[in-house]
């Protein structure tokens, strides 16, 4: 009997088995694989239903309840601790409970955004390519490839580039001159190989704010990213960035933009979108909490997830977020700012339909979970007409 054909023995099998797609289609590749006869495959499927079903909530349980003390509870045994990345040691990123905070707060600017990129094949295979991949995204400043001295006799700043430095970046003394000069908006005069920028006013403020301006300029390579490590992985180069700008990094040539991620996950959700993001919090709050040996179902944070993506926008675990949205106005006052909360609803008139949990709770009423979310009404009669 060919493969085909066994598949389809196997589908038979699963008519009284109301299986999800994906894991039907999982457990019918094991068979095949072990090459299990009929009876061998009932007993698979009965047990892997029996597990199935132990696994699924109940009607009426509070999932968000479970998921919150699922996190939570881990959450305590966390380190507040930075950490070299993966293996990277010149690189620190904000790891334990700092980073689990930095998620659920969907913070703009995390304390330490870096990407993880990948090459495409022609640039993943050489050491060299792959510098100069990281040339063309690594932030080079002035400083990084010359001297820039001040000439306070005659008002004027020097700029003395050093051709290897220059050389090792790919990069040509008409491109250092054109950036100073769009920067600055004043000319630049080529020199002896210098360059020299003259200030017309005799002020010493103007001479030091050019200086400084000029200190700081990025002539190539991506403001954001301070900094690019190269490492091999298997057969491959790898890049990792000390900063982030996806966008940027996404068209540079070279770089496989379908592998590459950031640790930024409002950066995810503005260049590619909700649905990313989703994946984005779930994949980051994950590796969080594996880094620290601490293991929680992966539903309940897709249930945060979830929550934090519903509306087709990211919003943040607390009071300008999810919490803060809630229709109740008790919940919304339980949480955090209650005096402000009851004050806004009283001048606004508000009603609190008690529909939750937590207002219930508030007022001394049973909750609507579990069996207590059932309502049902009995009428008895004695006889004579309904």
């Amino acid at each position: 009997m060919n493969m085909s054909e066994d598949k389809v023995r196997y589908e038979e099998l699963f008519k009284d088995y109301n299986f999800p797609e994906k894991i039907k289609g999982e457990i019918i590749r094991e068979l095949e694989r072990i090459n299990a006869d009929e009876r061998l495959a009932k007993k698979v499927i009965e047990r892997c239903y029996n597990v199935y079903l132990k696994n699924l909530m109940e009607p009426g349980e509070a999932t968000g309840i479970v998921a919150a003390q699922s996190i939570g509870e881990p959450g305590t045994q966390m380190t507040m601790r930075t950490f070299h990345y993966a293996g990277v040691a010149e690189i620190n990123v904000t790891l334990g409970l700092p980073r689990l905070i930095e998620i659920l707060d969907v913070r703009k600017n995390p304390s330490t955004p870096m990407m993880t990129i990948r090459l495409t094949e022609e640039y993943a295979k050489s050491r060299e390519k792959a510098r100069e991949v990281a040339n063309r995204i690594e932030a080079t400043h002035i400083i990084d490839v010359a001297e820039i001295i001040t000439d306070l006799r005659n008002m004027r700043i020097i700029v003395s580039p050093d051709e290897k430095a220059l050389e090792r970046k790919d990069l040509k003394l008409q491109d250092l001159k054109k950036k100073i000069e769009k920067a600055v908006k004043m000319d630049v005069v080529e020199e002896d190989g210098k360059l020299i920028i003259q200030i017309e006013e005799p002020s010493y403020k103007t001479l030091m704010d050019v200086f400084e301006k000029v200190k700081k300029l990025v002539v190539a390579g991506i403001k954001e990213i301070k900094r690019v490590i190269i490492r091999k992985e298997g057969d491959e180069y790898v890049l990792y960035t000390e900063g982030s700008n996806l966008k940027k990094v996404m068209r540079v040539k070279g770089v496989d933009f379908t592998r590459t991620v950031t640790n930024n996950i409002y950066e995810i959700y503005e260049v590619l979108g909700i649905e990313a993001a989703r994946n984005a919090i779930i994949n980051e709050a994950m590796s969080t909490l594996e880094e620290q040996g601490l293991e929680v179902d992966v539903r309940h944070i897709m249930l945060v997830a979830d929550a934090m993506t519903a509306d087709g926008e990211l919003k943040q675990i607390g009071r300008h977020g999810v919490a803060g949205e809630k229709q109740s106005i008790l919940a919304r006052a339980a949480f955090e700012m209650t005096v402000n909360n009851l004050l806004d609803a009283a001048v606004r008139g508000e009603v609190d339909m008690l529909n939750g949990i937590t207002e219930n709770i508030i007022v001394g009423q049973p909750i609507k979970l579990g069996t207590g979310d059932v309502e049902l009404v009995a009428k008895f009669f004695t006889g004579g007409e309904k």
